[in-house]
């Protein structure tokens, strides 16, 4: 009698406000928040917190067990209204490209320095060493991905290859191989990572080799310029893709080696975060550079053109990544 008694008065004291809360849940649920006053919008954390209160109350009072459940449902709703809303698709889309992944790639300046200079020095290295001994370039590059494009081609092929119409068995399929190579490539330098990061530098000086090489077999023929033209329409993009998911290995493989004061498994586990966020946007980059591989460059045959185009895109990412995000605090 006593608590049925204590009962009815709590909930006298105090169901005006659970009521409201609960019209309030419903128009949140059934149509928008837009729908609220400002008032509404005031009051909901309010009641919120008389409720938390409340269902604190009944429970250390053993009070109806009814009337604690209708409370717990109660202020899980709210709950969920006030801090489990996510932003719109569109909102998160955007505040991905405007801020997340540029922010998240400017994190891993150190890495992607020594990225891009693993990248363009063993291109270096592999040119001259094909240079010097020609045999090098087979176990630089498999006949798959040369297509033909080797150090026996003639000046006729390989001009052919740089300029001439699209053909079965012609350059498309060479720059599909590469294309799919690199992604390979971009995917296994992130996932290798937690190796100290060094298969993933290993790839990345594989990779540098292979454009060395490439180089070395059309520069003996008056095409080295034309091949680079060729190669900037994509590859300014493509590589700059390999040279960011790189760095998102060696990021990791560097936390793990060196975790600090955090243990080795939450170092490794927060540059996972990380370069997963960056990983996102380099399955981007390397769509746009497929786009680029298969209509750009059919489309266009002039080197000025070419080198115009791929210009424009290391400029982009260039200033995307420098400036991206920066306009919030």
């Amino acid at each position: 009698m006593t608590i049925a008694f204590a009962t009815r008065h709590f909930r006298a004291e105090r169901e005006s406000d659970w009521a409201q809360l609960e019209t309030l849940l419903d128009r949140i649920e059934s149509k928008s928040p837009r729908k609220l006053t400002d008032d509404d919008l005031a009051d909901l954390p309010r009641l919120y917190r008389a409720t938390l209160s409340a269902l604190s109350v009944a429970r250390a009072t053993s009070l109806d067990a009814s009337l604690v459940g209708y409370l717990e449902a109660l202020s899980t709703r709210a709950y969920f209204v006030l801090y489990g809303c996510r932003e719109p698709w569109g909102q998160q889309i955007r505040a991905f490209s405007t801020t997340t992944w540029p922010r998240s790639v400017r994190a891993l300046w150190p890495e992607l320095l020594l990225s891009a200079a693993l990248l363009i020095l063993s291109a270096v290295a592999a040119y001259h060493l094909v240079r010097t001994e020609p045999a090098w370039y087979a176990a630089m590059l498999s006949p798959e991905l040369a297509n033909g494009r080797d150090m026996s081609a003639s000046a006729a092929t390989l001009r052919e290859s740089l300029y001439g119409e699209p053909r079965e068995g012609g350059l498309e399929i060479f720059a599909t191989a590469l294309f799919t190579h690199n992604s390979q490539v971009s995917i296994l330098a992130f996932a290798l990572g937690f190796a100290f990061g060094i298969p993933t530098m290993i790839l990345a000086v594989q990779n540098g080799a292979m454009g060395g090489a490439m180089f070395a077999a059309f520069v003996p023929h008056g095409l080295g310029w034309g091949f680079f033209a060729w190669l900037m329409i994509h590859g300014t993009t493509e590589l700059s893709a390999i040279a960011i998911a790189s760095a998102a290995g060696i990021h990791i493989g560097r936390s793990v080696a060196f975790p600090g004061e955090r243990g080795r498994l939450a170092a490794a586990a927060e540059a996972g975060r990380r370069g997963a966020i960056v990983m996102i946007g380099v399955i981007l980059m390397l769509l746009i550079a497929g786009l680029l591989e298969g209509f750009a460059r059919q489309l266009v045959r002039d080197d000025t053109a070419r080198l115009a185009i791929g210009g424009a895109m290391l400029t982009l990412w260039i200033v995307y990544f420098t400036l991206g995000g920066r306009h919030r605090g």
